[in-house]
């Protein structure tokens, strides 16, 4: 049988169905996504820890926080890594299973927000894929491309460092996937008003 139909009649996951009956109507959340991976290869490497948080109507909620690490012991050890990263970690620490199942549960049908978010996406939809999952339906936009566009600037990359530097926002002195995802969700709503967009 080919590949195409055994996906049509693939059973997915419940928390996978619930998903993507969350589409029916778009909502007017955003959530400002960070992720810790062991390299920068979909299709071989793994993610080490989440950090999200929701933004509504121009207001970070900093009560509506997803933040996880993912103990990935058997891909360190294979791969000659040290585990300090994760025994360091004061995130929560789920399976990779579980963490990707709330991580669904959480960002539900709002739009991601990140900076270089499609490599992002695309580490955690090879962690879906595994699960017997499809690919995520979110819309997607990325800060670092938005500040390009209101400058039209098209032969220069910004690191997070260089457009937190711009907009005059504080460096954190803990660093961790949840810090960038705040300080991305302040970059996210300087450049959606200044590009005038709700």
């Amino acid at each position: 049988m080919l590949d195409w139909l055994k996906n049509i009649h693939k059973e997915h996951p419940e928390f996978w169905k619930t998903y993507m009956s969350k589409f029916d109507k778009k909502g007017n959340r955003y959530v400002a996504l960070s992720l810790d991976s062991t390299g920068l290869n979909p299709k071989k490497d793994v993610i080490l820890s989440i950090g999200a948080i929701a933004v509504v109507t121009n207001n970070i909620l900093i009560g509506d926080v997803f933040e996880v690490t993912i103990p990935q012991y058997k891909f360190l050890h294979d791969n000659g890594m040290p585990n300090d990263f994760l025994l360091e970690s004061e995130q929560p620490k789920l399976s990779e299973v579980q963490a990707m199942e709330y991580f669904v549960n959480y960002i539900g049908n709002a739009t991601l927000v990140g900076h270089r978010i499609n490599f992002d996406i695309e580490m955690i939809n090879e962690a879906l894929e595994k699960l017997g999952c499809g690919r995520l339906k979110n819309e997607a936009l990325d800060i670092e491309v938005m500040y390009k566009k209101l400058h039209d600037i098209n032969n220069k990359n910004f690191s997070l460092d260089e457009l937190s530097h711009v907009f005059k926002i504080a460096k954190s002195e803990r660093i961790s996937t949840t810090d960038d995802a705040f300080t991305i969700a302040l970059l996210f709503l300087k450049l959606k008003s200044r590009l005038g967009f709700k």
